[in-house]
C-alpha cells in the first residue's frame, strides 16, 4: 500500500496523525514515510488493507494505492527499501488514485477481480469519507460500545438522535460494504 497526502504543499504534514491512527492495523512492515508526504506499508491480509482504507477515508486528505503482487524476500527492515511487483503496482495505483474523485485505486493482474475490488474499496471510502463530524462521532462510539443506547449516552444524545446520526452516516451500509470490499480484495489477483 502506498499513500500520498493530497494538496500537501498547501497543507500541514498529516503523516504523524495518519501514523497514529493506523498504529493498530496489522502489517508485515510498518507504515513508513518514503518521501515528503508519502508513506508505504506491507500488509498481507485484505482485512488489514480495508481497515487502513477506512481509517484514511475518515481522516480525509489521502490518495490510496493498493498493489497486489509479490515482494522480494527477505523483506528489508524498512518498508521503503522493499522491492517486488506489489510495490510497483502500489506506485501505479497511488498515481491513478490522485486523478480520481474517490482516491482509492487497486492494481493487480486480473482486470475483472481488480475492478470489482477497486469499486468496493472506493464505495467504502465514499461512505466513510462523506460523513459529517457528528456522523463520525456516532460511528466512533458505536465501534467502542456494544449498544446504540450506550453510545448515545456517551455522546449525550437521545437514542433517537443517535439512530438518526447513524442512518445519516450510513453506518449500516459501512459494515456490509466493509465485508464486500474485504472479500473482493482477497479474491483479486
Amino acid at each position: 500500500m502506498t499513500t500520498d497526502q493530497q494538496q500537501s504543499r498547501r497543507n500541514i504534514d498529516r503523516l504523524p496523525e495518519a501514523f497514529d491512527a493506523l498504529s493498530h492495523v496489522p502489517t508485515i512492515r510498518s507504515f513508513d514515510r518514503t518521501a515528503g508526504d508519502e508513506f508505504q506499508a506491507v500488509l498481507d491480509s485484505a482485512e488489514a488493507v480495508t481497515a487502513a482504507v477506512i481509517i484514511l477515508a475518515e481522516l480525509g486528505h489521502w490518495s490510496i494505492g493498493i498493489g497486489i503482487g509479490d515482494v522480494e524476500r527477505p523483506l528489508p527492515d524498512q518498508t521503503r527499501a522493499g522491492r517486488g511487483t506489489a510495490f510497483e503496482r502500489a506506485r501505479t495505483a497511488v498515481t491513478e488514485a490522485k486523478r480520481i474523485p474517490h482516491p482509492v485505486a487497486v492494481v493487480g493482474t486480473d482486470p475483472d477481480t481488480v475492478s470489482a475490488a477497486q469499486t468496493a474499496q472506493r464505495l467504502l471510502a465514499l461512505v466513510v469519507g462523506e460523513r459529517s463530524e457528528a456522523g463520525h462521532a456516532a460511528v466512533r462510539e458505536m465501534r467502542r460500545h456494544r449498544t446504540q443506547s450506550e453510545a448515545a449516552a456517551t455522546l449525550g444524545v437521545t437514542p433517537q438522535a443517535m439512530s438518526q446520526r447513524l442512518r445519516a452516516a450510513n453506518w449500516y451500509l459501512e459494515e456490509d460494504t466493509r465485508m464486500l470490499a474485504t472479500r473482493l480484495l482477497a479474491a483479486a489477483r
